[in-house]
């Protein structure tokens, strides 16, 4: 009888290592990546074919919910690494019955990440996520007492490994020795570990404006805060441009420079009025090419609109709106 399992799929090296190493004992396995608006990857392109099917389930407003108030709290910046990995771990086990899958796999390595990965938090995500010995981590089996997968014979233990601390030399020449010789870096992709994003990430919530739309938009450009319940983003350039526009929605409304200066889209979204338009008009300006011109045009609609409005807006230095900078 063939044993299934599920792995879990970051798209990183450890993942990999994980569900090859299990894989090549004879076990069938179904790799799982989640999806969070805080890591945006396309796992069936990055992910390199050994031979596992790949199934992907969303994540995005149970994590925004966990982002309010993470019960195990955050790490450096806006990262809660551990209630993030026990959503994670808990949504995999209700994955099992259906899927005909023994147990789960993990590619957590013990000490590599300070707060979700010592011994104490990996005991503590085991527990409340509800896998107990159902979670496998292979790659620092060694250091744990034997798992189901293990008790039953469905894995050798003495196949499984004792990797332990933040340094990856060992994963990178377990790649090599398996034949895996294109991975994705080994350094994580999650915007909360960024202080820049995590910055706008508590301002976002001090407002109460947390919203998958906002999380899209926080993303790209600058983020100017131009009123309490007001929020105005400027592109950085032409490639941001693009996306702000398609990211707009009613009533947002969009702001462009006259079409022989080169400067951004800009997107104002939340309460609007003649004043803030004026204002948004302004710092557009300032991030414009504006090559000595006293004033310039600056066109806006809103965002179902199909014809712009115009008006003149004097030329002003961007320090005159340092203050709004998020």
């Amino acid at each position: 009888m063939t044993i299934r399992t599920l792995a879990l799929i970051s798209g990183g090296l450890d993942s990999l290592l994980a569900a090859k190493i299990i894989q090549d004992q004879g076990v069938e396995v179904i790799g799982l990546h989640f999806k969070i608006p805080f890591c945006k990857l396309n796992i069936r392109k990055k992910f390199p074919d050994i031979g596992i099917k790949i199934i992907e389930a969303d994540l995005g407003n149970e994590f925004l919910n966990l982002i309010r108030k993470p019960r195990y709290g955050f790490g450096t910046n806006m990262n809660p690494c551990i209630d993030c990995k026990i959503l994670m771990f808990s949504k995999a086990k209700e994955l099992m019955p259906g899927l005909g899958a023994r147990f789960i796999v993990s590619g957590e390595v013990l000490g590599q990440r300070p707060m979700s990965q010592n011994k104490q938090a990996l005991k503590l995500i085991k527990e409340r996520s509800g896998l107990d010995d159902l979670l496998l981590r292979p790659l620092s089996a060694l250091f744990f007492t034997p798992s189901l997968a293990e008790k039953e014979g469905w894995v050798k233990r003495d196949q499984l490994l004792n990797f332990n601390g933040r340094s990856r030399n060992a994963q990178v020449q377990l790649a090599r020795d398996l034949g895996i010789l294109k991975y994705s870096t080994p350094s994580g992709g999650c915007l909360l570990t960024d202080p820049n994003f995590s910055k706008r990430l508590k301002e976002l919530l001090a407002h109460n404006e947390l919203s998958l739309d906002n999380l899209e938009l926080l993303k790209i450009g600058r983020h100017f805060r131009i009123g309490e319940r007001t929020r105005l983003v400027v592109g950085r350039n032409e490639n941001e441009n693009s996306p702000i526009s398609r990211l707009a929605k009613p009533p947002d409304y969009l702001l462009s420079p006259q079409k022989d200066l080169a400067g951004p889209t800009c997107l104002i979204r939340g309460q609007v009025s003649a004043e803030l338009i004026f204002l948004s008009s302004q710092i557009l300006i300032a991030y414009t090419d504006v090559a000595g011109l006293k004033e310039a045009k600056v066109y806006y609609r809103q965002a179902t609109a199909a014809d712009d409005n115009m008006h003149k807006i004097t030329c002003v230095p961007k320090s005159d709106f340092v203050h709004l900078l998020i």
